[in-house]
Parts: structure tokens; C-alpha cells; sequence
């Protein structure tokens, strides 16, 4: 099924924000943790994508539980600072991590982080997918993926990419371009997503992996100019985009995720309940509505799904931060 998208992510938070929390409901000893409150730990700042999609997800799963559900952000250091304090928190089910998709990345772009990678959490749902899209300046001389890889090939290095900084998702996904379609870039990092695609617009730089749902506006009106999207189907809100497999890079895929964990040592009866209600929150119409508004699609699967889908994505990044000699900067 295609990807779709209708609404700015800015416009959806404030749609999604009405409502963080259900007050409990019923007996106490039915409920996790005595009934206490249950926090969504985001690794990000308010207004971004996981932010979102905690705020989205907070009031279903509080119905479902029957008990409150509210949201708390912990930016900084790449996710590090929320992943952190979840993993020292009490392993009752009442602090769980909301992440990206750095959450794969981090092991091996960091050499230390306050927690151990192998260890310290216990999966229970990855809420949904995400596409991104390769764009380009509408000026630029390949009118398509066989034409860049064309041009990169005949002199390596000489194409450019932007990114919003080392270690980024764009990064990344511009070395598994290189990999995947045997080729050599060159990556030009910013301060921020926002000032990347300023300057792909601008023609300062030719390229830039961005997210379907902020970029669309500018395809639109012709600012960008698509040439794959890097999902394995194709996007709701560009149907005439090939995906990068299609357009002649075979292997290819990236998308940006959200997990949800808790501390490993939360007891399998709660981590059971948690899924569930995560479950039962994603097959909302509501949420499944705005998650394809974003042009997202609902991850199929539960927390044992999760887990293997998780330690895929960090075997791949690992290996091309490995390979690239990536560092976060």
C-alpha cells in the first residue's frame, strides 16, 4: 500500500496535543504500578516528529489502560540524555522511552553512552514507518537516479549531498546510497535540517535525503524536485516518484521510526499490557488517519517484532558508520 500525506506535521501536533492524558479508572491493584501515572519519556524537543507521535498515542493508550498517560520530553545529545534516564529509572512501567530511529544508531556513533546498548531496555512496539525522499535543486543536470549515479560515477566526489550534521539520518542515508549504488559523494554537513534544504533550494548544494512530510510543500511549488522516495513502495503524496529500487538501487531502503521501550527488567505481565495498549492505540482510526497524513505507515508487528526489527537496523548502521568512519559531530 502507497504512502499518503495531507497536513504539516506542525498543524497535526496541534490537533494531536488536545488530550495528553486519561485519569485512571477502577481498582488500583488492576492497574501497572498501583495505578501511578505513566510517562512517555521523548528523547526529542516538543514539535518534532516523536514528540507527535507521543502526544498522539498518549490518550489512547490511557483508555486502554485505564489509567493516566502523559508526555515528558528529555532532549539532548542525540536521545542519549532520555534513553539514559528511562534506563535508570524504576523497572515498574511507568517510564518508558518514545525515540527515534538514532535509537539503532547510537551504539556505534557514540563510544560511550549512559546505558548499555545490549541491555538495558526491553522493546515493546515500533509505532510506525516513515519514507524519505531524495530531492534535488530543480536545476541540477540529472533528471533522475540513473543519471546521478551516471554522473558520480564518471568523477567520484564531485556531487555533493547536504545533511543536517555528522551522524545524522541524512548522512547515513547518503553513505547507504554510495554503498548501495557503488558510488562516491560528497557530504556537506549543516547545523539543522532547515538551513540543508535552504541551500539545496538555493543550488549551494545539489542534494538532500528529506523527510516526505516537510519537504512536499517545496516539490509542490517547485523548489525541489524528487528523483526517489526510499521506501520500498511508493509515497501516497508523490505517486509518480519511483522508490530507489525502482529507480536502479537494489537494496535500498530508509525510513525514519519511533520505538517505545521500557527498562528491561519490567516484569513480562506489564511489558505484555503496555504492547497491547500500544497496539490498541495505532488501530485507531484516528491515529492511523494522522500517521498516513504524515505519510507514514503503522509498523506490523508486536514486541518480539520490534526487537528483531530493531537489531536489523543496528547491524546495517553499524556497519556504515564502521565502513564510512562516521563520527557525531
Amino acid at each position: 500500500m502507497p504512502f499518503h500525506f495531507s497536513n504539516s506535521r506542525r498543524s497535526l501536533l496541534c490537533a494531536a496535543a488536545a488530550g495528553l492524558a486519561v485519569p485512571s479508572l477502577g481498582h488500583t491493584q488492576d492497574k501497572i504500578a498501583g495505578g501511578r501515572a505513566i510517562s512517555l519519556v521523548v528523547s526529542y524537543a516538543p514539535g518534532g516528529g516523536a514528540d507527535l507521535m507521543a502526544r498522539l498515542i498518549a490518550p489512547h493508550m490511557a483508555s486502554a489502560l485505564g489509567q493516566t498517560v502523559v508526555v515528558e520530553n528529555r532532549p539532548g545529545a542525540g536521545g542519549q540524555i532520555a534513553a539514559g534516564y528511562v534506563a535508570r529509572s524504576a523497572p515498574d512501567g511507568t517510564q518508558l522511552l518514545l525515540d527515534a530511529s538514532s535509537f539503532a544508531v547510537n551504539p556505534s556513533l557514540y563510544p560511550r553512552l549512559p546505558y548499555d546498548a545490549d541491555t538495558a531496555f526491553a522493546p515493546l512496539a515500533v509505532l510506525a514507518l516513515f519514507p524519505n525522499v531524495l530531492v534535488c535543486n530543480p536545476s541540477f543536470e540529472a533528471k533522475n537516479v540513473r543519471d546521478l549515479v551516471r554522473l558520480a560515477k564518471e568523477k567520484p566526489g564531485s556531487i555533493a549531498f547536504a545533511s543536517s550534521g555528522n551522524g545524522s539520518a541524512q548522512h547515513l542515508a547518503g553513505a547507504l546510497f554510495e554503498d548501495r549504488a557503488g558510488v562516491r559523494l560528497q557530504h556537506i554537513p549543516y547545523k539543522g535540517g532547515g538551513p540543508a534544504m535552504n541551500d539545496v533550494m538555493a543550488g549551494q548544494v545539489p542534494l538532500f535525503f528529506a523527510n516526505v512530510a516537510s519537504s512536499l510543500g517545496y516539490i509542490q511549488a517547485g523548489k525541489l524536485r524528487p528523483l526517489a522516495v526510499t521506501s520500498q513502495q511508493r509515497a501516497r503524496a508523490l505517486p509518480d516518484v519511483p522508490t530507489m529500487q525502482e529507480a536502479g538501487v537494489p537494496g535500498y531502503e530508509v525510513l525514519e521510526w519511533n520505538p517505545v521501550l521500557a527498562p528491561a527488567a519490567t516484569p513480562a505481565p506489564v511489558r505484555e499490557r503496555l504492547s497491547a495498549a500500544i497496539s490498541r492505540a495505532m488501530g485507531d482510526p484516528e491515529v492511523l488517519a494522522r500517521v498516513r497524513a504524515l505519510s507514514g505507515e503503522v509498523f506490523t508487528g508486536g514486541a518480539a517484532q520490534a526487537a528483531d526489527f530493531l537489531k536489523r537496523q543496528e547491524t546495517l548502521w553499524a556497519r556504515v558508520v564502521h565502513e564510512h568512519k562516521i563520527v557525531a559531530g
